[in-house]
Parts: structure tokens; sequence; C-alpha cells
């Protein structure tokens, strides 16, 4: 599993490298970043950047770029915007999953209560690009908010307090 990721990761730079002479062609001045989204998008299919706040989306989308071309690090988005229905569905499964209220909102928040119904919250993936996004997101404004979901990011204006888990109370 190790090496298939490791290949895959690989496979993806490579991709994103000889995407930028096209990329040129697209936006001379934008080449690299336009390479490295259209290589991530090959790499991570089924993620989906629609409904996410324009801030947010522009904070991603930069901050993977740097990741990728700096570090060589890849991050794929699992879940961004969730509109309300869907967000009332995951947390309902979670409550039924656990037995009770308030067992699923230290995993799931209610749509009212949710970042990812505004578009403000993003789940990333693979765990090294959590850890990157956990390390340098802040430049972008992009913060992991919860001990309990490293894949878990939200959009703030400034470094807000880490909580142990959704349903955590900043005292």
């Amino acid at each position: 599993m190790v090496i298939r990721v490791r290949v895959l990761a690989a496979v993806t730079r490579l991709v994103g490298v000889l995407l930028v002479p096209v990329a040129f062609c697209c936006g001379p001045g934008r080449a690299r970043f336009l390479a490295c989204q259209w290589a991530l998008g090959l790499r991570f299919p089924a993620e989906d950047l629609r409904g996410l706040a324009a801030e947010v989306l522009t904070a991603f989308t930069h901050a993977r770029a740097e990741a990728f071309w700096r570090d060589g690090q890849l991050i794929g988005l699992t879940s961004g915007y969730r509109d309300a229905a869907e967000q009332h569905r995951i947390f309902t499964e979670e409550v039924r999953r656990t037995g009770s209220v308030s067992a699923a909102r230290r995993r799931v928040l209610p749509p009212q209560e949710s970042r990812h119904v505004r578009g403000l919250a993003l789940d990333v993936r693979p765990t090294e690009g959590a850890r990157w996004l956990e390390q340098h997101g802040g430049r972008y404004g992009l913060y992991r908010v919860y001990d309990n979901e490293w894949w878990h990011f939200e959009y703030r204006t400034a470094a807000p307090a880490r909580l142990p888990h959704p349903d955590a109370r900043v005292s």
C-alpha cells in the first residue's frame, strides 16, 4: 500500500511537470499553478471544489500548489461544501451509529453549526498532505481546528483555539 501511494505521488508530480508547457499556453503567468491543479485533478478525480467560498477555494488551491511545487506534497479534497440536507444526513447517520446526539456531535455537527454548509471547511487527504497543511496552512488562513480530526481544516482570518472535538466549547 505504501509503495502504491508513493508511486502514485511520483506519477502525479511527473504529470504536473509535463503539463507545465501546456499550462503555459493557457496562462503564461500561472503555468505551474494550472499544471498542479490539473495533475491533482487527475490524481483525485472525485474531488469537488464547487460550493467552496471564493476565499476558501483561493486559499486551498494556492496552498496545495505551494505544497506540490515546493515540497512535492499532494493534497486532495475529500469533502468541502455540503448542502444542509447532506450535512443533516451525515449527522443523522452518526447519531444512529453512535446511539446518541452527544456522541455524534464529537465527530459531526448538525447543519446549522457546520462550516461545511457555508463552504468554509475542508476535509483533506492523504495524511501527509494534512500534515503539510497543518504546518503551513496558516499562511493561507487554513487551520486544523479539532484534535480528533486530522483531516478537517477551516478557513479563518486568525488562528483559532484548537479544540479536542467538534462539540467542545472554547472557554
